[in-house]
């Protein structure tokens, strides 16, 4: 579910709504979409979302345990709407590198765009602690193979270098978060992304 499909933010005045633990976990996550998009990723405290989705501070912690916690959630649900963007367009493709490149580059670029201005300040704040870093990473990492898998075919022997997919991956977030904010257009950065993956694989080829 995108942050444009969130549950509507509850008044003051508005009573306190019993929600399955399975609901109330949404409800807590599009608000915390909802507030990153509105306020930005600094205004994003537990207290502040249990103010904002009607519950008590504890049930928040519940969920989430810190502040850390709420962000990482926040990251795997981006990684997971990523991955099934992809895998849907990767099923429409043709198997030939440039179809699979442009896959990549489109899916890639158009998740990112899709959170708006969330994802980048949520990228920011895992850059802030070792804990979030780590989950970035490994996340980054099962990308990296992902991709690895998707390309090889197409490279030489010995593949495609882990230099090379990380540079893409690199290239992909900095282009995606200029697309953001508009300082480059959506169709610029899949295509610059786009040849930067041809290039990479070339390369090994």
């Amino acid at each position: 579910m995108s942050s444009t499909e969130s549950t509507n933010l509850p008044s003051q005045s508005s009573p306190r709504q019993r929600l399955s633990r399975q609901a109330r976990h949404r409800q807590l996550l599009d608000v915390s979409w909802r507030l990153i998009r509105d306020e930005g990723t600094e205004a994003l405290t537990l207290g502040r979302l249990a103010e904002q989705s009607g519950v008590t501070k504890p049930v928040v912690y519940d969920h989430f345990g810190t502040r850390p916690g709420l962000l990482a959630a926040l990251f795997m649900e981006f990684d997971a709407r990523q991955t099934a963007i992809m895998d849907a367009a990767l099923e429409r493709a043709a198997h030939s590198l440039i179809d699979v490149a442009k896959t990549i580059a489109s899916s890639y670029v158009d998740c990112v765009l899709t959170q708006g201005r969330e994802i980048p300040g949520i990228i920011a704040a895992l850059k802030g602690s070792p804990e979030l870093e780590k989950i970035k990473h490994d996340f980054e990492a099962i990308f990296i193979e992902k991709c690895r898998g998707l390309l090889d075919a197409f490279s030489g022997v010995e593949g495609v270098s882990s230099a090379g997919l990380w540079g893409m991956l690199g290239a992909a977030e900095g282009l995606s978060n200029a697309a953001v904010g508009g300082d480059i257009t959506p169709l610029q950065a899949k295509n610059e992304l786009y040849e930067i993956i041809i290039s990479m694989v070339q390369r090994s080829a």
